[in-house]
């Protein structure tokens, strides 16, 4: 069946909610939609910001028949039938409605696209659509984000780094070429601001290196993170990485456009 897309929602959110309703329909007597629920999965699974968010039912099956093949199995009844799937979707429509959003999201987001569309911002937005689905691997994200902007910055200013060098201390070298590490300045006040700058950074390594998913636990029992565990090191990941963005344009964007010129 040929799909109109005139007929679909065009936004995200009007998008995932049909999903859900398909599937709701398919749960409690049968739908007819199955090309629109693998149209519109395919969208979701393919975007990288949304595909962590996605109910694990819908990134296992592919379309109406599987899907409930799985559902009649898991309850018995319409209703609880009904609470499975609102709670499946509850983590991508609160993503999409704005509810998991921290006050500087946006403004970091536009922050970083302006550096880097398509490295930078990437990473950003795979941290933010973890953090409450996946606070481990948010973690680990929030640490990938900063080592992403710290080597773009050390590639545009020339300055050679090996893959042995640790998050801190590409933080130092980074911050060194943009005169942002706290020795280059004797006022201390200022002093005082780059330093926190770095030891926030060396926490966020600590933080990643203890609760997240990237190295092995060894036989000590897990901790696993929480979901605001997870939003302190992307917020914290993201303000100093728009810090590192903002500073580098400031001081280096114009002088590229002069020499254009």
């Amino acid at each position: 069946m040929t799909i109109d897309e005139t007929e679909l929602p065009s936004i995200a959110a009007e998008r995932a909610a049909m999903v859900e309703g398909i599937l709701i329909d398919c749960a409690t007597g049968g739908s007819s939609q199955n090309d629109i629920y693998e149209r519109l999965r395919r969208e979701f699974v393919q975007n990288e910001e949304f595909k962590p968010l996605l109910p694990p039912f819908v990134r296992a099956h592919r379309n109406l028949t599987s899907f409930w093949g799985w559902i009649k199995q898991q309850a018995g009844t319409y209703a609880e039938r009904r609470q499975i799937i609102g709670a499946g979707f509850t983590p991508l429509m609160d993503h999409l409605e704005g509810k998991g959003s921290a006050p500087g999201d946006k403004l970091v987001s536009e922050t970083l696209e302006t550096f880097d569309a398509e490295g930078v911002h990437l990473v950003w937005n795979k941290a933010l659509a973890r953090r409450s689905s996946d606070p481990e691997g948010a973690i680990t994200v929030a640490r990938t984000l900063l080592e992403t902007v710290c080597k773009r910055i050390l590639d545009e200013c020339s300055i050679y780094y090996t893959d042995k060098e640790d998050l801190p201390k590409l933080y130092a070298m980074a911050a060194k070429a943009l005169n942002l590490a706290p020795d280059q300045h004797s006022e201390e006040p200022i002093k005082a601001i780059l330093g926190g700058a770095m030891n926030l950074v060396n926490g966020i390594g600590t933080l990643r290196n203890r609760l997240s998913d990237s190295h092995g636990r060894g036989g000590r029992l897990p901790v696993k993170p929480s979901a605001r565990h997870a939003s302190l090191a992307v917020n914290t990941a993201g303000a100093v990485a728009t810090f590192l963005v903002e500073t580098y344009v400031e001081k280096h964007v114009p002088a590229k456009a002069a020499d254009a010129a």
